[in-house]
């Protein structure tokens, strides 16, 4: 079979045809479940050196999946059909560092010397969670992962610094064994867990409130675990205040053509 004609390479166009007309704008976990998909950071090019180093330094929680040529808003190695400038559910635009506003798309914003950067994603080994019958408590609720900013410094590069933001995922402990045995085989999704246990040692005080996202609810019995976040660069950008910057919005990822299990260690 050509891999045009794969029931997921069908599925993620039509996801990424539905976020290009606004008939998807919600967050894209739990969605094409075997496609991986990806944070985006979006910079001139006078930024863009030493925001690569900033993510050479800290590949957990920036593990990069693609660079865009300058000017380019194509992502081929990614997929044949990426159009950046139209394909999130929502953008963030950061204007010297501070978030400004959101929108649907941004082809009256793009500019001949942007870069783009597309960054590994955690709802990728949601799948492979689910497939061992640990579901993620944010899939079975049907909202936006829980992600918190802690106390834990990122390696700064140039201008870029700040703490890592994670997400959380609750599990009973014997379960939170095996996600950190499945989830340390995908070192371009973030990996194994930063943190599991006690949420105040890394900063965070009241799991009922998260600086994005949204609430997920923690049984008794279960322990919340912690895996390092794409949205890092968030914190990373507000404090290196460029002109403009353009990211994604929490939990609504750019969908790509490349399988989980191709970026997999096994």
């Amino acid at each position: 079979m050509k891999q045009s004609e794969s029931p997921l390479l069908q599925q993620t166009r039509e996801l990424r045809q539905a976020i290009r007309s606004n008939d998807h704008t919600g967050p894209t976990s739990g969605l094409v479940t075997g496609a991986m998909q990806g944070n985006v950071v979006i910079l001139p090019a006078d930024w863009a050196n030493e925001f690569l180093l900033f993510c050479q330094k800290n590949p957990v929680s920036c593990p990069l999946i693609g660079v865009s040529e300058i000017g380019d808003y194509r992502l081929p190695e990614l997929a044949t059909d990426i159009d950046i400038r139209h394909d999130l559910p929502e953008y963030y635009v950061h204007r010297n560092g501070e978030m400004v506003e959101s929108r649907s798309d941004i082809a009256n914003l793009w500019q001949d010397d942007m870069v783009v950067f597309v960054l590994g994603c955690s709802f990728s080994f949601e799948h492979a969670l689910s497939q061992a019958g640990l579901a993620p408590r944010n899939i079975e609720e049907n909202v936006n992962v829980s992600m918190y900013e802690t106390n834990i410094a990122t390696t700064p590069a140039g201008r870029f610094f700040g703490n890592t933001v994670v997400t959380m995922r609750p599990y009973k402990p014997k379960d939170a064994i095996r996600a950190i045995q499945i989830t340390t085989r995908f070192p371009k999704a973030h990996g194994a867990p930063l943190h599991f246990g006690t949420p105040q040692e890394i900063g965070i005080h009241d799991l009922s409130q998260p600086d994005f996202g949204e609430p997920v609810t923690v049984k008794d019995g279960e322990i919340p675990v912690f895996w390092a976040c794409g949205v890092t660069p968030q914190v990373a950008i507000r404090n290196a205040k460029p002109p403009i910057c353009i990211t994604h919005a929490p939990g609504k990822m750019l969908i790509t053509d490349i399988l989980d299990t191709d970026l997999a260690v096994l």
